[in-house]
């Protein structure tokens, strides 16, 4: 447990880093690109939602007496993710993540893809509209709250849901034996005219050794965080790329470890991006766990929001469930100086001492631009890091600096 003299340094650190994602997105007039924005879908009233039974019975969760098993038209996502176990004599378990969706026809797409091209700047003929169509689709289906999915790992069969009132549904599974360093799948079984990710990969990994956790936005991924405009052009026109340099440091952390390793991704974007950022790891990076914001939304102004507010909150709550799965492993944390990563890591090692070994932090040197210098000054880090040896976290420019210095960390733990 944290000192109350670490629990000063982290407010002091959460206060600075919220003054600067404040100043970022006033300088880049955030407010004014959400607020042109149109609102895909109108909110019921209020008469309408207390008609509407089903999503009121969703907020029971597994207690909820109408859910119902996905139908035609449904669309579901399974997420990957990581088996572990909670003792030493105890099952593998894994958190399976689903999200539920009914699809809609592009017909919804007109006004905001409009919209949309002409805040970016897209001509009337451009090819791009395509890719942008495609990439919006989700941000237009409705959510299906009170669905329950039937999944098979293997001769095991087991329920996942039902859905909350956001489409999401996520709960602990016992699995049978596993190989540490494994991949093993499973499967939706689902009728047809059911559509989407209808299978799940699990990575099995023991409870001790190492365990590498990275930020996605501007620290592996270009996603423009500081920039409105930036955000949306990355993600619904651009092919989506890697930070220069990233991809092949995380294949040297990879060799650097043992084979069972777990990897997890952090991205405060909602779970409508999970097909797109599942595709752009599975390019670049090792496998892993993508563990997103538990939301849906039906506003891209609200993509923008996710992205640039409460994002050490975020982080910290997700870090958190982490060291619940493995408490024992050495935690190597990698992040970016955009938006609140130095100060999440931080609070991170003085809440749990002894558990983060190695925080790696990627000083992107292109946001002073937009005037917030102060992201990557040497005082906001030490701010951050306040108390924390420096032996343990470096700030990087270059990613062939780090390799070195993990290698150093490796070797004194």
């Amino acid at each position: 447990m944290a000192s109350s003299a670490a629990r000063s340094d982290s407010w002091a650190a959460k206060l600075s880093a919220d003054e600067m994602q404040a100043k970022a997105r006033k300088v880049r007039r955030f407010d004014e690109t959400e607020a042109a924005l149109p609102v895909i879908k109108v909110q019921a009233s209020l008469p309408a939602q207390l008609l509407n039974v089903p999503a009121l019975f969703s907020h029971l969760g597994s207690r909820n007496p109408l859910a119902r098993q996905v139908t035609y038209g449904d669309v579901v996502w399974m997420l990957d993710n990581v088996a572990f176990k909670p003792g030493l004599f105890s099952s593998w378990q894994a958190e399976f993540v689903t999200a539920v969706f009914e699809k809609e026809s592009k017909e919804k797409l007109v006004d905001l893809v409009a919209v949309i091209a002409r805040i970016i700047g897209l001509a009337d003929e451009d090819h791009e509209f395509e890719t942008l169509e495609e990439r919006l689709l989700p941000f237009v289906w409705d959510l299906r709250p009170g669905r329950k999915l039937l999944a098979a790992h293997g001769d095991k069969q087991f329920i996942l849901g039902p859905t909350g009132p956001n489409g999401i549904a996520g709960h602990l599974v016992k699995l049978p034996t596993g190989t540490p360093g494994a991949l093993t799948r499973t499967k939706a079984v689902v009728s047809n005219g059911i559509t989407g990710i209808l299978s799940s990969w699990t990575y099995f990994s023991e409870p001790e050794g190492w365990s590498v956790v990275s930020d996605v936005d501007d620290t592996i991924k270009v996603t423009l965080t500081n920039d409105p405009i930036g955000i949306l052009r990355e993600t619904f026109i651009n092919e989506p790329r890697p930070i220069r340099g990233m991809p092949e440091l995380f294949a040297t952390i990879k060799s650097m470890l043992p084979e069972d390793t777990p990897w997890f991704y952090l991205s405060a974007s909602p779970y409508n991006l999970y097909p797109f950022l599942r595709e752009f790891r599975n390019n670049y990076y090792p496998p892993g766990a993508i563990l997103l914001r538990e939301v849906s939304w039906r506003t891209i102004a609200g993509l923008l929001r996710a992205l640039t507010t409460g994002t050490e909150q975020y982080k910290s709550e997700r870090l958190a469930k982490i060291h619940g799965w493995f408490p024992k492993r050495k935690m190597i944390l990698v992040g970016d100086s955009t938006q609140s990563d130095p100060e999440a890591y931080g609070e991170l090692y003085r809440l749990y001492p002894g558990w983060v070994k190695c925080i790696l932090i990627r000083k992107a040197t292109d946001i002073s631009s937009v005037g917030i210098e102060e992201k990557n000054a040497k005082e906001r880090f030490d701010v951050a890091f306040k108390g924390i040896p420096k032996e343990v976290w470096h700030v990087f420019e270059d990613p062939e600096e780090c390799p070195p210095f993990l290698q150093d960390v490796i070797s004194r733990n």
